[in-house]
């Protein structure tokens, strides 16, 4: 069968995918951004990649009519923008209006519960969402899910952040909440069993775990998997806006996120029953064995996807192709080269940086700056990387958002997502035994001639130092400076 898959690049699309393809079917992929897609060569007969962006509906005619199933899986909860759930209605109809014109038998939709009276503005959205999509003249079927617990998920990452790092916890009175958690493996296999089942067309489903938790339960059993022993304190009192600052200091969550977060963990996520599952033969996995799951895949460096990976209409346009051409006018640059004899040993040193490797060379200022950036609003260095070996083109790299990763032709290119007056590169490129590290900045005003002025001394120690790590002092070190 012929399918289309959106939001190819998110947590969910990029678990979904390989499922799809060991299934024999033929999956379109859209993307916003086809340099973001990285294709396994043995896919490549039953993998096509387009680009498509739903809020503008002309791209939509990329996609061919000829298709048998579609999974709707974009959101844009990420989002810094107020109107989130316009932009969300907006490319549901453009989604619907164009699925009514192809041959396309079913759409799949992945939602949240939506059982409590009063959602969040969230919740809210993806109601409507799957309101406009089940109006569809196809046949719909919409899962609705809770937190979904897996290495690399926000609702993971945000719980482990918080107990990893706070022996105490005094939090409000959402920690009260129930809510039903589902295993990320849970989910990937309801969306794959009913595709084309006709028992669940036209229907809704909510799909759980079989634990029922608070978000202290979740806490504090997290905490007692890892071998910590955690204290949280629930207040009697609803404080959102500082519950949301607290998430953003101290988990990867950024703001626009833990806003949406924390308003969405003051409603109750239960499911009304467990009919897919029957329906399915689903044994889901207990809240205890998706953490070790989690746990398991980290350890093992097989985190397939990560919350991370989703692009946002924030500071970088998720058209990675615009940053791509460094700007060769109108800025400050730091060039350094070294002569190398091994190549192959330096690149895999480069592919290796960031995360908890660090960035060679006077990471407590690297950690200041990252610290800095936090609390000013930024990203940090708290998202680290999602592999520890592994990169890819739209991957995050602690504070930076990669543009390039050519293992083959021995090139790293990274783009700047914290918050600057101005515009960053920093490229990592060998050629002819010769290492170039290269930092671009574009200052924006007045403002950023004197962040870049400023800041010249910490920035040349730290670039020099990082290179010399790079190549542990081997060959011959030439320093170009351009201010």
């Amino acid at each position: 069968m012929r399918i289309l898959l959106t939001g190819a690049t998110g947590y969910i699309g990029k678990r979904l995918l390989p499922v799809l393809i060991e299934n024999g079917h033929e999956v379109i992929c859209c993307v916003r951004d086809k340099r973001r897609m990285v294709v396994d060569p043995d896919w490549a007969s039953r993998l096509t990649v387009i680009e498509v962006d739903f809020l503008q509906k002309e791209s939509l005619k990329a996609i061919p009519k000829e298709i048998d199933g579609a999974y709707y899986l974009i959101h844009s909860m990420t989002s810094t923008a107020n109107g989130f759930d316009l932009a969300e209605a907006i490319s549901a109809h453009n989604f619907k209006d164009y699925m009514n014109t192809t041959e396309v038998k079913h759409v799949i939709f992945l939602s949240g519960m939506a059982n409590d009276p009063k959602l969040s503005k969230h919740l809210a959205s993806r109601k409507n969402v799957e309101d406009i999509l089940k109006d569809g003249t196809y046949n719909f079927t919409a899962l609705r899910a809770g937190i979904i617990i897996g290495s690399g998920s926000s609702s993971f990452e945000i719980i482990r952040n918080l107990v990893e790092k706070l022996p105490l916890m005094i939090a409000p009175n959402w920690l009260l909440t129930r809510s039903q958690p589902i295993a990320i493996r849970d989910v990937i296999y309801c969306l794959e069993k009913v595709l084309f089942k006709t028992e669940c067309f036209n229907r809704n489903y909510d799909i759980g775990g079989p634990d029922v938790m608070t978000y202290k339960d979740m806490l504090i059993e997290l905490g007692r998997i890892r071998g910590l022993k955690r204290r949280v304190i629930a207040m009697p009192v609803p404080i959102p806006r500082l519950s949301s600052v607290w998430l953003f200091l101290f988990t990867p969550a950024s703001f626009p996120l833990a806003t949406h977060l924390v308003n969405s963990m003051q409603v109750e996520v239960v499911a009304r029953n467990d009919r897919l599952h029957r329906l399915l033969g689903v044994c889901p996995m207990t809240f205890y064995e998706a953490v070790e799951e989690a746990f398991v895949n980290i350890r093992q460096n097989s985190i397939i996807s990560s919350w991370t990976d989703a692009m946002t209409r924030g500071r970088i346009s998720p058209n990675l192709s615009k940053y791509i051409e460094i700007p060769q006018h109108g800025c400050f640059e730091d060039i350094r080269l070294v002569e190398i004899d091994d190549v192959e040993k330096i690149t895999n040193r480069i592919w290796s940086i960031g995360g908890e490797k660090g960035w060679y060379y006077a990471n407590w200022l690297w950690k200041l700056r990252g610290m800095t950036d936090r609390l000013i609003g930024g990203v940090g260095l708290i998202r680290g990387r999602r592999s520890i070996d592994r990169i890819h083109a739209g991957d995050t790299l602690d504070c930076w958002r990669v543009l390039v990763a050519d293992k083959k032709k021995h090139r790293l290119l990274l783009y700047a997502e914290m918050k600057m007056p101005g515009e960053a590169w920093l490229e990592f490129c060998i050629k002819n035994n010769t290492l170039t590290q290269t930092a671009t900045f574009r200052p924006k005003g007045l403002s950023g001639r004197l962040y870049w002025y400023l800041l010249m001394p910490v920035h040349l120690s730290i670039f020099k130092g990082m290179i010399r790590k790079l190549a542990k002092d081997e060959g011959r070190i030439l320093p170009i400076s351009n201010f």
